[in-house]
């Protein structure tokens, strides 16, 4: 499954690009417009007020695993991997990389954590997005700021914060 979704708002046009890895059931999997809304609450929380574009693929554990194992040297699969957009200097486009979700690790965590499924997904979409505007949690002060816009973001949409 591959769409866009496309929306005009007061940070520009936010283009997201989805896609469901070939066999991945659809059940649980939240629509591309839910995926548009959180995309701008993230981008409404770090301030980004122009054009942006994404994609977002949705994979099994499996494809979740091989990513994490070639990317990140970690032999497992893990909720969210984000990839910022390396552009050449000079070069202005709304790119802002590729997200990668893991349908059943979102799942398990959700279930876990007693968080509806949508709302995870919703935090994990935030989290990374996040990251490909350059946010990180490795240091306690940017983990902090980090966190407090995931906080912001997803009370524009409703759902309770998801450290508490």
């Amino acid at each position: 499954m591959k769409s866009a979704t496309r929306g005009k708002t007061a940070a520009g046009e936010i283009l997201v690009h989805l896609s469901r890895a070939l066999g991945l059931p659809a059940t649980g999997v939240p629509r591309g417009d839910s995926f548009r809304a959180w995309v701008q609450a993230a981008l409404a929380a770090a301030r980004r007020r122009r054009a942006s574009e994404l994609s977002i693929h949705i994979v099994d554990a499996d494809e979740g695993r091989e990513f994490n194992r070639h990317y990140r040297e970690r032999d497992y699969a893990t909720n969210v991997l984000s990839f910022p957009a390396e552009l050449p200097p000079g070069v202005r486009l709304p790119l802002l990389g590729d997200l990668i979700l893991c349908a059943p690790v979102i799942a398990r965590e959700a279930a876990e954590q007693g968080k509806r499924l949508r709302d995870h997904y919703a935090h994990m979409t935030v989290h990374g997005v996040l990251h490909l505007l350059g946010h990180d949690h490795i240091v306690d002060a940017e983990a902090e700021r980090m966190e407090a816009l995931e906080r912001q973001a997803l009370a524009r949409l409703g759902i309770a914060d998801p450290y508490a």
